[in-house]
């Protein structure tokens, strides 16, 4: 797909500043290196209504799992909160990639948010991102008084492969029944270890997330097992049969993304299981671009629709 033909200006400016190969991980620490130095030369600047405070949690193998709390300057006794996280294919990416992001819910939404910083595949591949995210959970749940957050308001949510991640944790957390999130935001959600969808196929360019990354970064999720008959939904959600019983969920994918044809296909299937599900999709918008081309009409719409949908679901919930 020729993604300058469907792009607006200002998004095609911003596809003219990317490098050619900056989505190529056939060379996997370099692709690496390359992409969160380019994150690195822009850091970002916190509003100054927003305190941040890093927290460590011991994980079950011992592991020190960083769960980095944003607090808007309002925000009292008895919040609501949004547990995130952050996007990268399960294979590279951090906490601080998402400040902006997580601030930006912060003050929108009027919430409390926890971006935890799960490890990453190859080195660790499923479960263990999985379960550094439920560990995460767990903590934020059980810790939700000392940090002034109503447990019956906590919503989970992430992008790409954060939104995988938090799919398959509102799938583990209702078949544990160990707490109840009251909401999922699911933004690209990279779901689909089988790449066998007609949007799968069509971004090959290697400027954006593409078809190739997406394979080498299942491959090293799963262990090299992507598409086998044994996957599990909690690696990938598209593949649960019994969606019944999760928490409400908002779903956004440009219609210039890999992951538009399983998003559709999840956010239909949780209708059909009964789940309250909102699924919006940008025309013109490639995936990450609602970040990349923040200014573009179409990314302002997006980020105020996750965050109506955010604030409802505290608004209603039980």
């Amino acid at each position: 797909m020729d993604l300058e033909s469907r792009t607006d200006h200002v998004h095609r400016e911003i596809l003219g500043f990317l490098p050619p190969n900056l989505m190529d991980f056939s060379d996997l620490d370099a692709g690496r290196a390359q992409l969160m130095a380019m994150l690195a030369a822009t850091p970002v600047e916190l509003p100054d209504d927003i305190s941040v405070e890093d927290h460590h949690v011991a994980t079950a193998d011992g592991h020190s799992l960083l769960v980095r709390v944003y607090r808007p300057s309002g925000a009292g006794a008895g919040s609501p909160a949004l547990y995130w996280m952050h996007g990268g294919g399960m294979i590279l990416g951090n906490v601080s990639m998402d400040d902006a992001i997580c601030a930006s819910y912060a003050t929108g939404a009027g919430a409390i948010v926890a971006s935890v910083e799960y490890r990453l595949a190859p080195d660790f591949p499923f479960p263990t991102p999985l379960d550094d995210c439920y560990s995460g959970l767990a903590w934020l749940f059980g810790m939700a008084a000392e940090l002034g957050i109503d447990r019956t308001r906590i919503a989970i949510g992430g992008a790409s492969a954060g939104a995988g991640l938090a799919a398959g944790l509102a799938l583990m957390a209702r078949d544990r029944g160990d707490f109840r999130p009251c909401f999922q935001v699911l933004r690209y959600p990279m779901i689909d270890d089988r790449n066998d969808t007609p949007s799968s196929h069509a971004i090959e360019d290697q400027r954006v997330w593409n078809r190739s990354a997406n394979q080498i970064a299942w491959s090293a999720y799963l262990a090299g097992g992507a598409g086998g008959s044994d996957v599990s939904i909690y690696a990938a959600p598209a593949r649960a049969t019994d969606l019944a019983g999760l928490p409400p969920a908002i779903v956004t994918v440009g219609d210039l993304d890999l992951f538009l044809d399983e998003d559709i296909a999840y956010a239909q299937a949780l209708l059909g299981a009964g789940v309250p599900t909102e699924l919006h999709v940008y025309p013109g918008s490639f995936h990450g671009s609602d970040v990349m081309v923040p200014h573009a009409d179409a990314s302002q719409r997006w980020r105020r629709d996750e965050v109506a949908a955010l604030t409802r679901a505290f608004a209603t919930a039980p």
